[in-house]
């Protein structure tokens, strides 16, 4: 082709693993091109974790709002404008994505709008349907081409009655009732949206407990209070078969037992987990190798194929934004040669649901240090003994850590309650410098914060606890 350009880096994909790693690698100067077929931001910024965050603080005001009586006032006739809901989060995607457009040509990133493939070695072929638009070569190219909502047999989305994620965020109305099958962060955080504005929401697990990546202690705590709010789950319980009616949908729900229930409800959500955007990637003939879904990587997010890595989703859980932007900066930086690099740290990754009450958790539950054969000190710290709390109306919660009884490392720290995904940081910086229960003990916290529970959970954990 007459339109090839050479690059240091091409990276397929805009997410937030893409553009991050695009930043960086022009930051250390390195000429980069960033490929990208449909939105800058990528699922997280226009389709995830943002726009389901403008969702969620509506419903949280609409929270409020009902129950501000509680707070000294009386409001009348509170009316949910949905569509305007809606609105207001497409919005924010949008605000968003437009200024990653600005990011780039800010750092002289060169964006390629096209479906791009690796085209032999070195090469991509960037595409918008069968138009070429360029080919690029680079000695370095980087996939962080995500992943997508996962169907299993018999449960696939059909965008009207039974919703993807996509769906289920740009609804024309408010359904009176809903199923949502699985209970990860994702089924989690819609079925407490939805619930919060008045919906008959039920939940369906196939495992033994809702939020199964955390510890036992929180979902169990977790589903006890999305069950007060109204909410049903059902635990242990598989969807042996699900079809869209006249009217809605129709699901079998299938226990451990055998024993089986039908259930109806106008719409249902699948969240039953993802799998990586590895098809049409030009990976036939390449070393690059596919497993469940997902591209191998070693530490430095090296694929089997020289000069071809992977970032992401696309490259495996945990799938995380977050993730996702700390993989590009190494890949990028050990590409550069930079000293210092080090590979990512799993025990490292918070994780984050930002649902009503919101959870939040690093390192290892308490039975996983338990399996390990770890001595441990687990310390607890209840919502209802802090005085910041009370003050908000949140009483319920709580902040829970988990340290090695020998060398007082912190193995481990989960919460559940108000303002808990801001929190978790607190305890992820401690771990990144494998602080001990002392540093924990000696850090002075402002009074009053929600922070002080996490002074006082250490405390707890070798029976100094102060307020409870």
């Amino acid at each position: 082709m007459s339109n090839t350009q050479a690059f240091d880096v091409v990276i397929i994909g805009g997410g937030p693993g893409g553009y991050v790693a695009a930043i960086r690698a022009a930051q250390l100067g390195m000429k980069t091109a960033l490929v990208e077929r449909e939105h800058l931001g990528g699922i997280c910024l226009n389709w995830g974790c943002i726009p389901t965050k403008a969702l969620l603080r509506s419903a949280e005001v609409y929270h409020l709002l009902t129950h501000a009586e509680e707070y000294g006032f009386k409001t009348k006739g509170v009316e949910i404008q949905f569509d305007k809901i809606v609105a207001r989060s497409r919005g924010v995607a949008k605000q968003l994505s437009d200024g990653i457009r600005h990011l780039m040509k800010k750092n002289k990133v060169e964006v390629f709008e096209g479906h791009g493939k690796l085209n032999g070695p070195g090469a991509v072929m960037v595409k918008n349907g069968d138009t070429r638009i360029a080919e690029l070569k680079a000695q370095h190219i980087i996939l962080a081409t995500g992943a997508r909502a996962r169907s299993l047999p018999g449960l696939e989305a059909d965008g009207k009655h039974i919703w993807s994620y996509k769906e289920a965020m740009t609804p024309k109305s408010l359904p009176k009732t809903l199923l949502v099958i699985g209970s990860g962060a994702i089924g989690i955080e819609f079925a407490s949206f939805y619930r919060t504005l008045g919906v008959e929401v039920a939940v369906v697990e196939v495992l033994e407990r809702i939020l199964p990546a955390e510890d036992a202690e929180i979902s169990a705590l977790a589903q006890k209070r999305f069950e007060a709010t109204g909410m049903t789950i059902h635990t242990a319980t598989k969807v042996s078969g699900l079809k869209s009616t006249k009217t809605g949908i129709s699901a079998t729900l299938e226990d451990t037992k055998g024993k089986t229930q039908e259930l109806k409800a106008e719409r249902a959500i699948l969240a039953v987990g993802i799998t990586g955007n590895t098809e049409h990637l030009g990976l036939e003939g390449t070393k690059v190798r596919v497993e469940k879904g997902h591209v191998e990587v070693n530490e430095w997010l090296e694929t089997g194929e020289p000069g071809v890595y992977a970032i992401g989703d696309l490259a495996g859980a945990p799938w995380l934004a977050h993730k996702a932007s700390h993989e590009g900066v190494i890949c990028v930086e050990k590409i550069a040669g930079q000293q210092g690099v080090h590979p990512m740290k799993r025990s490292l990754i918070p994780g984050c649901t930002y649902s009503h009450p919101q959870v939040a958790s690093v390192g290892m539950t308490e039975a996983q240090a338990k399996e390990k054969g770890i001595e441990v000190r687990v310390g607890r710290f209840p919502f209802i003994g802090n005085g910041k709390a009370i003050a908000l109306g949140e009483p319920e919660g709580l902040v829970k850590t988990i340290y090695d009884a020998k060398s007082g490392e912190l193995l481990g720290a989960h919460m559940i309650g108000a303002e808990v995904t801001e929190l978790i940081q607190g305890f992820v910086i401690g771990k990144t410098m494998e602080a001990t229960e002392a540093d924990f003990m000696h850090t002075i916290f402002p009074h009053p914060t929600l922070s002080e529970m996490m002074h006082e959970a250490t405390l707890a954990a070798y029976g100094k606890a102060l307020h409870f």
